[in-house]
């Protein structure tokens, strides 16, 4: 005797040769013996042969139309070999109710299974649906073929408009197209950014940095939505300074001024002037609102998304030719550059200068000062500053930058296109702690602290940059900034480029004017406000160094750098001599921190963002007496 049974979700066939009652012992169509359960017998047959039955019984399954078997069927349950008897007519034979049985058994969209061998047509409404649904997979699984295809024939599909940032950056694998992109990956053995660019969907690798940063931060775009214009105050007094201010040729977004008055009985008053949009428009208006959603500007090589609007910027930068709303700081100095006294006002302040670092570093630096160096405009008001600055430092006893150090330019010529797309990029250096930086640097540092004790005095809350066991926060309460030697430091300096400054400066106008502070005590937005600032500030900064890296290789390529002098960080981590890339280098020895080693540029990659270099030989040994540390 043979039976039919269901085994693993599989109907099989065999040989009985044991029967116990309530199990068989059964030789399958391999030779297998198996113990089979007499529940999960189906069929009891003598002919054909186990092997044939499943061959006939799968052959007349495939002729069967499943459609049709739902249209005759029943509305009740029903056994499989009733089935099929009211089917063929007739007491079905093995074959054809095992055929019945493979036909219902594949058919579970039209009926139901209802137990051992036991079945049920699927309603109408519901089995209506079904198609439907296996309708629609049908065509889209064409759709993803044909997608694929295009995609690996370098042609971007029609679908993907308006989709690729999402395909690249939060996939939705729900999605055809991301099924599409996906199997089109696989199949070209590329990334889907190194097949998207491929296929146009982006213009340069630039782009797919770009576009991520802005998928992520700015998910609406970086265009400001309509906001009132700022109202600048009629009724300030205007200062009797000619201003001026220091920055390099990219800065728009002008917070900071200086001026130099002498006093008829000697000594100077010396001005530090922080633009003013705290006096343009407050807390709660349109403006705000976009300034608390973006909390700094965002820089990069080559471009830079500002905080503020344009044409606010333009309201109160502090540019050449104005005379532009300011909280000023005035430090009374004496001859011997000792400051006897101070006084903060709200003005409007004349700005006679925009002086850019690229003019001014080759006539004001530590060799000309040193050597007197040639007459130029504003050289005794710039000197002044810097032997102040000298003298602010040596009170900190703490410096302003490390000397030594190295600050690096970028500067990208979009009108210029390479084999890596839009922007020929130039990387130039100089040296931190220059006489202008410590000038900056100092009256900064010196205005910031100040501003912070004025806020704490009046018992008016701020933001305030601490600094203890080397480790920096922000806080609403003043405390000491140790790496800086001050009691307290307020960042307020900034206020057209960070959110934070903005803050502490509608603090100082409320002090100052004797109004209401925008920001209670305890406040439970400023420390909202704080804790944003720190993470987009983190993240922005980030961002930055990711795109100095990237164009850092683009710079290699351009340049077709193929070896090149890297100093050795720490195990195999280097830094390149010329430019301030910093990668790894699998192949490198064994060297003492500081040490030079040549290298062989072999490769790059700019969606990775990473290099392949490998060692070439050892240069120079780190030389036992440097005092600087290596930063990394």
């Amino acid at each position: 005797m043979f039976v039919l049974f269901e085994e693993d979700g599989a109907f099989r066939a065999g040989t009985v040769l044991a029967d116990n009652d309530s199990s068989l012992q059964v030789e399958n169509t391999h030779g297998k013996r198996v113990k089979v359960k007499r529940a999960s017998v189906l069929l009891e047959f003598r002919e054909p042969s186990p092997a044939d039955l499943l061959a006939q019984a799968a052959a007349a399954a495939e002729e069967l139309d499943t459609d049709f078997l739902w249209e005759v069927s029943g509305e009740d349950e029903f056994a499989f070999s009733d089935f099929a008897a009211d089917y063929y007519g007739h007491p079905p034979g093995a074959a054809e109710a095992a055929a019945m049985l493979f036909s219902l058994h594949a058919a579970p969209m039209w009926f139901h299974r209802k137990g051992k061998g036991r079945y049920r047509k699927a309603p109408e409404d519901i089995l209506r649906a079904a198609k439907a649904g296996m309708e629609k997979k049908r065509r889209q699984a064409e759709a993803v073929e044909r997608m694929r295809g295009e995609l690996m024939a370098g042609r971007l599909p029609a679908e993907f408009d308006g989709l690729v940032a999402q395909l690249l950056y939060r996939p939705d694998r729900n999605r055809i197209e991301t099924r599409a992109l996906e199997a089109a990956c696989v199949d070209t053995g590329l990334s889907a950014a190194r097949l998207l660019l491929k296929c146009g969907a982006l213009p340069s690798s630039h782009d797919f940095h770009y576009r991520r940063f802005l998928f992520e931060q700015f998910p609406q775009g970086a265009d400001f939505p309509p906001f009132e214009p700022p109202m600048l105050p009629a009724d300030l007094p205007c200062a009797e300074v000619a201003a001026f201010s220091i920055d390099d040729a990219a800065t728009t977004e002008i917070d900071d001024a200086f001026s130099v008055t002498p006093k008829p009985g000697g000594g100077w008053k010396i001005g530090i002037h922080i633009a003013a949009p705290a006096l343009g428009f407050a807390r709660g208006s349109t403006l705000d609102a976009i300034a608390r959603s973006r909390l700094s500007t965002v820089y990069m090589p080559g471009n830079k998304i500002t905080m503020l609007p344009e044409e606010a910027v333009a309201a109160f930068t502090l540019a050449t030719g104005n005379a532009r709303p300011a909280v000023s700081l005035y430090l009374d100095v004496r001859a011997d550059l000792t400051i006897v006294g101070h006084e903060s006002r709200i003005e409007r302040v004349p700005v006679a200068a925009n002086l850019r670092h690229h003019d001014i570093a080759p006539v004001f630096n530590e060799a000309t000062i040193a050597e007197g160096g040639p007459d130029f405009p504003w050289k005794k008001e710039l000197s002044l500053l810097w032997n102040l600055a000298v003298v602010l430092e040596a009170g900190r006893g703490k410096p302003s930058a490390h000397a030594g150090q190295v600050d690096y330019n970028f500067t990208v010529d979009w009108e210029q296109n390479t084999s890596d797309g839009p922007g020929l990029i130039a990387i130039g250096h100089r040296l931190r702690g220059s006489p202008m930086d410590k000038l900056v640097a100092e009256l900064m540092i010196f205005a910031n602290a100040t501003w912070g004790r004025l806020l704490d005095k009046a018992g008016v809350p701020g933001l305030y940059r601490v600094q203890g066991g080397g480790k920096v926060r922000m806080s609403t309460v003043a405390a000491p900034h140790e790496g800086l030697g001050v009691d307290c430091y307020a960042w307020s300096s900034s206020p057209l480029r960070r959110y934070v400054d903005l803050v502490n400066q509608w603090q100082i106008v409320a002090v100052l004017g004797g109004g209401a502070p925008a920001f209670e005590p305890k406040s439970t937005e400023l420390m909202s406000a704080m804790r944003d600032f720190e993470l987009t500030y983190a993240e922005y900064n980030e961002f930055q160094r990711r795109m100095e890296r990237y164009w850092c290789i683009r710079w290699l390529r351009q340049n077709n750098v193929q070896t090149a002098e890297a100093v050795v960080l720490r195990d195999n981590l280097v830094r390149l001599a010329e430019i301030p890339l910093i990668f790894k280098v699998p192949s490198l020895p064994p060297q003492l921190p500081g040490t030079t080693v040549k290298l062989a540029i072999a490769g790059s990659d700019l969606i990775d963002v990473e290099v392949d270099a490998r060692y070439l030989a050892t240069l120079a040994e780190p030389d036992p007496e440097a005092r600087e540390e290596m930063e990394y």
